[in-house]
Order: structure tokens, then C-alpha cells, then sequence
């Protein structure tokens, strides 16, 4: 069985961040996703508003580097939850457990003036072009190698 989906949005508020009792961090969201299809006539669009939750380092990453606006993609799976109302009717919510929450526009695209550019958990990219020339790159696990013949060393 397979149960995984991607969807791409804009978030409709900012992600509220809670802690559950035994200390785990979850962050619930909402993201409005346009059909790739207008009405029969051509017409308006219409949006899809989804429910999303993230746990722990994936919770607390949506929490930290999305806001209202933020165009994002999220990768999981969709699940439901069975729950009565305040009148005793039985409802089911659906929403989208994400796995993993990736940045859906570059940081030239959204106007800011941070890393939001880089999907989740990765390291800022230096291009050499927003990084002020005085400071010197990061050192690396890796080195150039020496050899010129343009041959590779295996």
C-alpha cells in the first residue's frame, strides 16, 4: 500500500507551534493550494484549503522559517481523525502528516533578506554573489585535488 502526498501553497496564517506533555514538538498549519484547473467555462479557480501537522524537528523548522504568505511544499502522508463535536456528532478531519516541509520559492522570489531559499535541514549555499567578500567560506571535510593529468584517482 502507498500512501504519500505532495502538495505546493502558500501558508493562510502562521504556523501555531505547541508541546505536547511528554515534551515533543508538534506545529499545525494550513496551506491553500490552487487546482490546476479553472471551472468548465474557463472560469475562477479554485483553492483547496489543507490541514497539515509536523512533528519535532520538522514541527519546530515550519515554525521558525515559515510565516503567513510563504509559498512552501509539503511531502507526507494523508491521514484521517475521527472526533465528535460539542453537539455529540461524529466528524472525520483529514489532514496531511508532513515528513518533510521544503522552501517553494527562492529568497530573491519572496522579498526577504534571509536563507529561506534552501529546503529543509540544508545548509546556506554560498554562491559567492550575497556573500560579503571580507569573509572567507567555511572550511570543508574536502580539498582539491593536486594532481593536474585530469585523470581521476581510482
Amino acid at each position: 500500500m502507498l500512501n504519500h502526498i505532495v502538495i505546493m501553497g502558500r501558508l493562510t496564517r502562521d504556523p501555531e507551534l505547541r508541546t505536547t506533555q511528554s515534551g515533543v514538538s508538534v506545529t499545525s498549519f494550513t496551506v491553500a493550494v490552487d487546482r490546476d484547473f479553472g471551472g468548465r467555462d474557463g472560469g475562477e479557480r479554485q483553492t483547496d484549503f489543507i490541514d497539515c501537522v509536523a512533528w519535532r524537528q520538522t514541527g519546530e523548522f515550519v515554525s521558525k522559517y515559515f510565516h503567513k504568505g510563504s509559498m512552501m511544499v509539503v511531502s507526507g502522508r494523508l491521514q484521517s481523525r475521527k472526533w465528535q463535536d460539542r453537539e455529540g456528532n461524529n466528524r472525520t478531519s483529514w489532514e496531511i502528516v508532513a515528513d518533510n516541509v521544503y522552501f517553494g520559492e527562492s529568497r530573491r522570489d519572496s522579498g526577504e533578506g534571509s536563507y529561506e531559499s534552501r529546503s529543509s535541514y540544508e545548509a546556506p549555499r554560498s554562491t559567492g554573489y550575497d556573500a560579503p567578500k571580507s569573509v572567507s567560506p567555511a572550511p570543508s571535510a574536502f580539498s582539491e585535488l593536486s594532481d593536474d593529468d585530469g585523470e581521476l584517482p581510482f
